[in-house]
């Protein structure tokens, strides 16, 4: 979910229009240019399905990253299973064609596609290279012929690429995710790239911004909310706060949105829950902005938070509020507009947990170099018995370094029966959290220096004597975090919220009798409701994880309205929303072109070239915008890539006007 870069630019032309009335013809009458029309704003938006192309790949990310040249009318897509770039022919968009893809193993050795971005005529590759712990490249090509303009070397994994609006910069965000041991995490970093230097092969064409700046400064961001929490020595006792990573290395930039006037953009750190702000002259990170947490307690902000809630196990829909359990918003993409002179940033709330090692057995045996998982069930977390019956199943090695058990803090959790000493029904499957996905790594009590606090599993009172390898010692958690806040948010250039989608998605999903599924929105949504993108249609399979999961948005403007278009990642299909008052953003519409939710598509995964045609679109992760005046057929579209399908899907945005 990379930010459209074509988008960016054409937000800022007068004559950005979703209809295709006349947008640029002369009058042939004279000499002069015939007066600008300015563009009719619709008073609604829908989506319809006009045509898609599949790479025939079920399961292997063979269509990620969505990028549109108008010019040439190619589309770009990322196939992650290729490591390429696939190129489609676009002129007719209800049959796009595959005509060509770009590898990049001649400018680094097994080297991959991860992103790419579009800005008149020029198209923008970000690419990993093998180890992804290495140095990445950026690369520029001609998006008529291919041709190679001009690249270089950039941060570690550099993981999504952005043109700024006045075209003169490219962004990457170098993610600097570790190796699957923790044993290389390489620092994260944001790069600034000159797009006339790289073309002329100038040797100072990039420029870093790195968070070096803020080590030493963890306890303050933390303090603030900023999730710094990775290993500094994953071999190395976790309980003792000193052994955590510099900012530098814990921080790590996914996404990036650009102002309109080129000079600020705004970078996620998924998993650090924060923002980072870029001052794009100077190559500079000038803020680190925690973005706080979604309190599930409250009204408007309830969660299904189980698969299996149930009789016997069975899957059942229980979207309600859970008084001490905080959502992280962790979004990934994220995209910038502008609301009489202020920037407004729309974040998608997918959220996401290290889980490095976790197929690797002997972490699991007991070597704790060899990973770093936080992500622990809330049943097994809290067992009377303690973390050791997990041993060699799916404890974490690092949690066990804290304390031999952990306890619910009876002020927040006695609403489930939990006591001092018990957990009580806060564990069980049906009608409670047992199920829940959470991170080990906050929520416990702690000392003065970030140390947790040890309590006695059988009197649940602080004892100061106690130490982690004591059978009786036990965390007491106040407070259970949850993997992202299943909506989209509104945030102002400073981090502050501004709106929250709240429980909207998962409500629309289970109980809105205007939700349908299908290229024909002839399913119900109920009956597949939070189901897994992967699998047969299997209500509720996703509840006790991320729920619906948004991962993907893009903005398009049309006449006077901007409108947020999110790609919901697990249950699949586009939500659409009027952004143009980011106080107040109002539902437009839903489309989910999966056709196929009874069967299961792993079934048919050795011929998903034939048998998967009936399957449509499955696992959105990437959306861009073509406004009409860029479009083949006149009208507004959107390009959906789905990682899981295999398929490049393109929508049509019907307007209606009030006249």
């Amino acid at each position: 979910m990379r930010i459209n870069a074509t988008l960016l630019s054409a937000m800022l032309l007068v004559s950005v229009a979703g209809c295709s009335s006349s947008n640029s013809h002369k009058d042939h009458q004279g000499d002069s240019p015939a007066p600008v029309v300015k563009p009719q704003t619709p008073e609604s938006v829908s989506l319809s399905f006009v045509g898609r192309y599949s790479a025939g790949v079920f399961g292997q990310s063979a269509a990620e990253i969505t990028a549109y040249d108008r010019d040439s009318q190619r589309g770009f897509v990322v196939n992650a299973q290729a490591g390429k770039l696939d190129v489609l022919d676009l002129s007719n968009p209800a049959e796009p064609k595959k005509i060509d893809e770009l590898g990049v193993t001649d400018i680094a050795p097994n080297a991959v596609v991860n992103s790419v971005a579009v800005l008149d005529g020029l198209v923008a590759v970000a690419i990993e290279s093998s180890p992804k712990t290495s140095p990445g490249f950026v690369a520029l090509y001609n998006a008529a012929d291919l041709t190679r303009l001009g690249s270089a070397q950039v941060g570690a994994q550099p993981d999504m690429v952005t043109f700024t609006p006045d075209g003169k910069y490219l962004l990457l965000a170098n993610e600097g995710e570790p190796n699957d041991d923790y044993s290389i995490d390489p620092e994260g970093s944001v790069s600034v790239v000159d797009v006339a230097k790289l073309r002329a092969g100038e040797v100072d064409a990039v420029r870093t911004a790195d968070f070096r700046a803020f080590n030493g400064k963890e306890d303050e961001l933390r303090a603030q909310g900023v999730r710094i929490y990775g290993p500094a020595d994953n071999s190395a006792d976790y309980a003792d706060p000193a052994n955590r990573a510099s900012a530098a290395r814990d921080l790590e930039p996914e996404y990036i949105a650009v102002a309109e006037d080129s000079r600020t953009a705004w970078v996620t750190l998924q998993e650090n829950n924060a923002l980072a702000r870029l001052d794009v002259e100077s190559a500079t990170i000038t803020a680190i902005l925690p973005l706080g947490y979604k309190d599930h307690g409250q009204p408007g902000n309830a969660l299904d938070v189980s698969d299996e809630d149930g009789v016997d196990g069975a899957a059942y829909v229980n979207i309600r509020k859970w008084p001490g359990v905080m959502g992280m918003y962790q979004p990934d993409a994220i995209a910038a507009y502008t609301v009489a002179g202020k920037t407004y940033l729309v974040t998608v709330n997918e959220g996401d947990a290290r889980a490095w090692g976790e197929d690797t057995q002997a972490y699991w045996d007991g070597d704790a170099s060899k990973g770093f998982v936080e992500e622990f069930r809330v049943k097994h977390l809290f067992h009377t018995s303690g973390f050791e019956r997990r041993a060699g199943d799916d404890m974490p090695l690092q949690l066990r370094q804290l304390a031999a058990g952990a306890l619910l803090d009876p002020t927040v959790f006695g609403y489930c029966g939990a006591t001092a000493t018990s957990s009580g029904n806060c564990r069980a499957d049906l009608e409670s959290l047992g199920r829940l996905n959470v991170t080990w790594t906050m929520g416990y009590k702690t000392n003065a220096d970030g140390s947790p606090k040890l309590f006695h599993k059988d009197t649940g009172a602080e004892d100061p004597t106690l130490t982690a390898s004591d059978p009786n010692s036990r965390l007491m958690y106040d407070a259970l975090y949850a993997y992202g806040a299943r909506s989209f948010s509104i945030f102002d250039e400073d981090g502050t919220l501004v709106w929250d989608s709240g429980d909207a998605f998962e409500r629309f999903l289970a109980e809105s009798a205007e939700c349908k599924l299908g290229t024909s929105r002839a399913i119900d949504c109920a009956l597949y409701f939070n189901s897994g993108h992967d699998e047969a249609g299997t209500l509720d399979s996703r509840s006790d994880a991320k729920g619906p999961e948004p991962e993907a948005v893009t903005l398009g403007r049309l006449g006077d309205k901007v409108f947020a278009f999110i790609g919901l990642e697990r249950m699949g299909g586009v939500m659409v929303y009027d952004v143009t008052n980011p106080r107040d953003p109002k539902f437009m519409d839903y489309l989910n072109t999966r056709d196929n939710w009874a069967d299961d598509p792993e079934a048919v995964e050795a011929n998903w070239a034939t048998a998967g045609q009936d399957f449509g679109d499955l696992g959105p992760e990437g959306i861009v915008f073509i406004p009409a005046t860029d479009s083949p057929t006149g009208e507004a579209l959107l390009m959906v890539g789905n990682e899981v399908s295999g398929t490049t899907a393109i929508f049509q945005i019907d307007q209606r006007f009030a006249n």
